[in-house]
């Protein structure tokens, strides 16, 4: 916390030789130091939002601990550097956060769902309601035109278990679609 330059306060009003000075209050110096510190972090931020932000987060940082940073020969070159380390730090961040975006943007890929006929909504309706593993198999067969033993391989099944789950959930359909069910 080395010495900064003189405030416009410490130029105009400077203490009589040998007097001792009158220590300011914290409430004096957040009145008198908030503008120009706003100024400069907007300065150096470029953003109004975001240098409101930094100047009171340093005159917060300058308030907890007043009883120090009050004695300084400059507390408000004191603030005034944490002002501009945290501009800095707060242009980083910026960058560094655009940068990984664009690094998001170029792996995103576009998801293609695939449309289904809107005239088999009431039969994919009853698809979804059949228990897990029929539904799976059904939909495999439907939509991927599958083999049983390729459905089987990637639900980590038997050819058989997979003609078994198909009959089931064919037969379910075959009863819910006659009777209407929805």
């Amino acid at each position: 916390m080395s010495p900064h330059e003189a405030t416009e306060r410490d130029v105009e009003n400077p203490a009589p030789a040998g007097a001792p000075a009158r220590a300011e209050t914290f409430e004096e110096f957040f009145r008198r130091e908030l503008r120009p510190l706003i100024g400069l972090a907007y300065a150096l931020s470029g953003s109004r939002v975001g240098a409101e932000d930094i100047a009171q987060e340093a005159l917060a940082a300058a308030a907890r601990r007043w009883e120090e940073i009050g004695q300084l020969e400059s507390p408000g070159g004191w603030v005034r550097r944490v002002v501009a380390n945290r501009s800095v730090s707060t242009i980083r961040r910026r960058v560094s956060e655009a940068r990984g975006h664009a690094r998001l943007a170029l792996r995103r890929e576009v998801a293609v769902v695939p449309e289904l006929p809107s005239d088999s909504d009431h039969l994919w309706t009853l698809v979804r309601r059949l228990p897990r593993r029929q539904a799976q198999v059904v939909t495999l067969r439907a939509l991927d035109t599958l083999s049983l033993q390729d459905i089987a391989t990637i639900l980590g099944l038997s050819k058989e278990s997979v003609h078994t789950h198909l009959r089931r959930a064919r037969e379910t359909l075959a009863r819910q679609i006659e009777t209407g069910a929805l």
